[in-house]
């Protein structure tokens, strides 16, 4: 019965992954959460960050499926003379490696300490809050100054923009989706084409982070049978999971505003906080 529930922990938390990493809601944060409410541990004592780690794969994945063609047209016409400099591979990809730098130089020198002090039910919270008003803030002030059309085009300043606000997310309960997004709003781009450049990102960010993470924890060879598997359904789920909610997310954004997102995070926040001294997280 214990491994049974163990599964249906991982599927809980699966769905949870799937819903919230592209979502401007914070994955993370949610995930600390549901971990925690459903008293979400294994044998292994790094077990819990592992799986956090290892599940977001799975939604990562599901952008490289949706977003194939476009990622095979950049492999495709990767060298500038083949379509010029403007529109070639390397281009696009030398801008998301511009994108990762800021967030990859502070999470190498912040990363640690916000695992050990910000990773709690409280501060999830008070930054789901914080950044809904950030969120709301940003649409009204940036979302129609976009100097961009639906192209997925982005300059070397637009992306160094997004880098830094990138890091933002460093914080649990920010969301690297919404920090990504707000910082395109900011450096002029359009909702959609900063909803997908913040997917394309995601890739090289997230890859690089949970492989990083998992060496360091002690690699997956360290896990029992049962945590391997409970790892294999949360991997899986979240995939699943993902490919509906990223098709849907972006035909949301060609049509309405984000600010619903915003008020969510701050419903949410405040069950969170009224939560904690009920004894409901422990």
């Amino acid at each position: 019965m214990e491994t049974l529930y163990f599964i249906f922990q991982s599927i809980i938390l699966g769905i949870v992954e799937g819903v919230t990493e592209f979502l401007p809601v914070s994955s993370t944060g949610h995930l600390i959460i549901f971990q925690n409410l459903l008293g979400f541990k294994g044998i292994h004592p790094n077990y819990v960050e592992m799986y956090t780690y290892v599940i977001q794969l799975g939604a990562i994945l599901a952008v490289v499926i949706l977003y194939w063609q476009k990622v095979k047209d950049t492999l495709i016409n990767f060298f500038p003379q083949r379509v010029g400099y403007e529109r070639s591979g390397f281009r696009f990809w030398f801008m998301i490696f511009i994108a990762c730098i800021p967030g990859g130089v502070f999470g190498i020198l912040l990363d640690d300490l916000a695992e050990q002090y910000l990773f709690n039910p409280v501060t999830v919270a008070l930054t789901l809050f914080l950044g809904g008003i950030l969120m709301i803030y940003a649409e009204n002030r940036f979302r129609n100054n976009n100097l961009m059309g639906q192209e997925l085009h982005v300059t070397v300043k637009q992306a160094i923009i997004i880098g830094f606000f990138q890091c933002l997310a460093i914080i649990p309960g920010m969301s690297r989706s919404a920090s990504t997004i707000i910082g395109g709003w900011v450096s002029g781009l359009s909702t959609v084409v900063a909803a997908e450049f913040s997917f394309f990102l995601a890739i090289p960010v997230m890859v690089g982070m949970s492989f990083l993470k998992i060496v360091k924890i002690g690699g997956l060879f360290s896990l029992n049978s049962v945590e391997l598997l409970t790892l294999a359904v949360g991997f899986i789920v979240s995939f699943i999971v993902a490919l509906k909610v990223i098709d849907g997310f972006i035909s949301y954004l060609k049509k309405k505003p984000m600010r619903v997102f915003a008020f969510y995070r701050m419903i949410f926040a405040v069950i969170v906080l009224i939560a904690g001294p009920l004894g409901i997280f422990k």
